[in-house]
């Protein structure tokens, strides 16, 4: 692909220890499903497909919110329906997610379990927030200095006359309270 935002996933790292039933020999093509028996084959009408995409991918996108919401799980969806259009959902960032997959299928499983490699990606969290938290506090300080007069002879011009203007409105709220 000659686009540089384009990706190309690799689904290799996927646990495949998953099975599911196969009920092919059981059952005849029809399949139980919901509320009534469909056959699981392209649908050749080209409305009832799209109003079938339409529905089911609002329910998978449902079913995508349900589990990032009741199980707290990271989760991001992508789906390019036929005409090209894509739709996404992400409780974060879908290429944030899309980074952690490729990050987790890079590591060597010797290097550790996944909950090892959440805890990892966890601890870079906190400390970017923390040092986020670190950085608004000091603005804080900052302002609450600036506020009581403190620190003003390393203000610039332009700081002091937007402090002055900002004191100024709120003496006039002050005062218009008052009265």
């Amino acid at each position: 692909m000659a686009n540089s935002d384009a990706f190309e996933l690799d689904f290799s790292c996927i646990d495949r220890s998953m099975s599911f039933p196969d009920d092919s020999a059981d059952m005849s093509p029809q399949r139980k499903l919901g509320k009534g028996k469909i056959e699981i084959k392209r649908i050749e009408n080209t409305t009832n497909r799209q109003v079938t995409f339409c529905k089911r991918r609002n329910g998978l996108l449902k079913k995508a919110y349900e589990l990032s919401v009741l199980c707290d799980a990271e989760v991001a969806l992508i789906v390019f329906s036929s005409r090209g259009r894509l739709y996404e959902y992400a409780n974060n960032s879908v290429r944030g997610t899309i980074d952690r997959y490729k990050k987790a299928c890079l590591d060597p499983p010797s290097s550790g379990s996944v909950s090892e490699a959440n805890a990892q990606y966890y601890q870079q969290e906190s400390g970017k927030l923390r040092s986020q938290i670190a950085n608004l506090q000091n603005q804080n300080r900052q302002f609450y200095r600036n506020i009581m007069g403190e620190s003003l002879t390393d203000m610039p011009m332009k700081d002091l006359k937007n402090l002055e203007t900002k004191l100024e409105k709120a003496i006039t709220r002050i005062r218009s309270k008052k009265e």
